[in-house]
């Protein structure tokens, strides 16, 4: 029993040897039959000319290799000379292009590109229009005369190609010269003496480069232009001038389909945008004229207006550009999404302290707490306020300097106006002074009032105070205040000055010092003053008494 299976064996292994030699032969003018085996595609290209795609394996054979006996049979057979007409012989197995009778090769059902909805016939056809323009052109490349003609045509291109870039380089050099003429003058036109608006060298520099640029394209499309017309004149190269036709035609269609897909959502887009601008454009006479104090509003004042107009612009805008962000082009590509997460990313990690700034300037802007034009002491520094923007606040000191403070520090710091608490226009000035106990209190109190009486610009109503603000170990400190009527910083820096300078001048004609005393030990005699010094010149009796507390005075010397 075991031989009688060995013997079957042997005979089967004999015949699969037998018939696969027939079988490889057969490959060459393959009887139709069906393998319908999936493999990697390939190409039938002959002159360059793609004519059929091969996706199945057919009788064994993959798709590549049946592409390369397809395109040396069709290689053969184009060498013959004959009509060069192309049939169709269909089969049950598939459909067989016939060159002149003679076979060509074969389209199966499993070529056909089933993704696309392709069916055999329309890839049978295809096979056929394409080996139909092979069979023309290799009759083409075989005709002298024809490439002769090509070759005269390529050159007649060639000539036309140098004259037309040698055209745009003198019009490129023209054009130059007549721009670098033209900004000339205008930039003359618009000069003022001392002051350089417009610089000629930048504008030319950019005149330049915009003349570089359109020339540089000209020149690039006529040079793709030449190229895919000389190509086209050539049967073997005819296909790549046909692909560069066909990609620049692709961008051109691409392109400008998109651009009218586009345009009604951006039609929509602008219609939002021109009632946006229409919205801020009728909003801004009416807070014009509370700026101008021509209409009266109990809810805005006139110093907050133009904030408030820019604030109402921008809420506008932002909702504006809110409702047309959906109609804007490529909104809804990956990378506008992805630029959009980035921008906010980066407004949530970087902004907190801009946002912090921008929340206090809108604090101190509506609850008024310092204006433009007013004098105020903000932590350290001292002077007019000029500014009072959306993040920080200028101030400008006097002495040749402006500080700009960040809106958060001014919101946290203690603010001293010296120009709200002033009756009317101007600020408020003030000096101290400190003196020992053995001067008057009364003579220093006289004596600074007559040194703001002599200082120009201070006013005489409200009239001079002074306050003793502190009784140290060693001295009282007195403090003068007083109003002027300067408006702006630098004059109250003069007149500051000036009423020191008083200060001291007035000291000095009464032979009171300046100074404070500080004792190592205690002195020898009592540091009193006598109730007889008690109204020394200048001080007056009876301005400058307080009132009598109850009990009495001390007796004098």
């Amino acid at each position: 029993m075991l031989k009688r299976l060995n013997r079957w064996r042997l005979a089967w292994v004999l015949a699969a040897v037998l018939v696969s030699p027939a079988l490889v032969r057969a490959g060459d003018a393959p009887p139709l039959d069906r393998d319908t085996t999936r493999a990697v595609e390939a190409h039938v290209t002959i002159m360059n000319r793609p004519v059929a795609t091969f996706r199945a394996s057919f009788l064994g054979v993959d798709p590549a290799e049946r592409a390369r006996r397809a395109e040396q049979r069709v290689g053969a057979l184009l060498e013959r000379v004959g009509p060069g007409e192309i049939t169709i012989r269909r089969e049950p197995q598939g459909n067989v292009l016939l060159i002149d009778g003679t076979l060509g090769f074969a389209i199966t059902p499993g070529d056909v590109d089933a993704v696309s909805g392709e069916t055999l016939q329309e890839a049978t056809q295809a096979a056929q229009r394409a080996l139909g323009r092979v069979v023309d052109e290799t009759r083409e490349a075989r005709s002298s005369d024809r490439l002769f003609r090509a070759l005269l045509r390529a050159s007649v291109a060639t000539l036309a190609l140098l004259l037309a870039l040698f055209v745009v380089l003198r019009a490129r050099g023209w054009l130059v010269l007549r721009l670098t003429s033209l900004l000339k003058n205008q930039v003359q036109r618009v000069n003022v003496p001392g002051t350089n608006l417009l610089q000629t060298t930048r504008l030319l520099g950019l005149s330049r480069s915009l003349v570089n640029l359109i020339s540089l394209t000209v020149k690039l499309a006529l040079v793709y232009e030449w190229a895919s017309y000389c190509l086209n004149q050539f049967p073997y190269t005819r296909v790549w001038g046909e692909e560069l036709n066909g990609f620049l035609f692709d961008v051109a269609r691409r392109v400008g389909g998109g651009i009218l897909r586009t345009l009604p959502d951006l039609m929509v887009a602008l219609v939002v945008f021109f009632l946006a601008r229409g919205v801020v454009a009728l909003a801004r006479p009416f807070f014009d004229g509370i700026e101008q104090n021509r209409i009266k509003v109990d809810f805005l004042a006139p110093d907050t207006a133009r904030a408030t107009r820019q604030i109402f612009g921008a809420i506008v805008w932002i909702l504006a550009v809110v409702m047309a962000y959906p109609y804007l082009p490529g909104s809804g590509s990956e990378a506008f999404k992805g630029a959009s997460v980035l921008l906010g990313l980066m407004v949530t990690l970087g902004g907190s302290s801009l946002f912090g700034h921008a929340a206090s300037g809108l604090i101190l802007l509506y609850s008024r707490t310092v204006r433009v034009g007013e004098y105020v002491r903000i932590a350290e520094q001292e002077g007019t306020v000029t500014e009072l923007g959306a993040f920080t606040t200028r101030i400008e000191t006097g002495r040749g300097e402006e500080v700009t403070l960040p809106n958060s520090l001014v919101l946290s710091s203690v603010t001293t106006n010296y120009s709200r608490p002033s009756k009317g226009a101007g600020f408020m000035l003030d000096t101290s002074v400190t003196i020992g106990y053995d001067t008057p209190w009364r003579q220093v109190e006289a004596m600074l009032v007559e040194a703001a009486a002599r200082t120009q610009g201070v006013l005489s109503t409200p009239p001079a105070r002074v306050f003793q603000t502190a009784l140290a170990d060693f001295y009282i400190e007195y403090r003068l205040v007083c109003q002027a009527l300067q408006k702006t910083s630098s004059l109250r820096a003069t007149a500051l000055s000036a009423l020191n300078a008083n200060v001291v001048d007035v000291f000095n004609e009464y032979g009171v010092q300046i100074m404070s005393p500080h004792y190592l030990g205690d002195p020898s005699a009592p540091k009193v003053v006598p109730r007889r010094s008690w109204h020394a010149a200048p001080a007056s009796q009876a301005p400058l008494e307080p009132e009598t507390a109850q009990g009495e005075l001390p007796p004098g010397d």
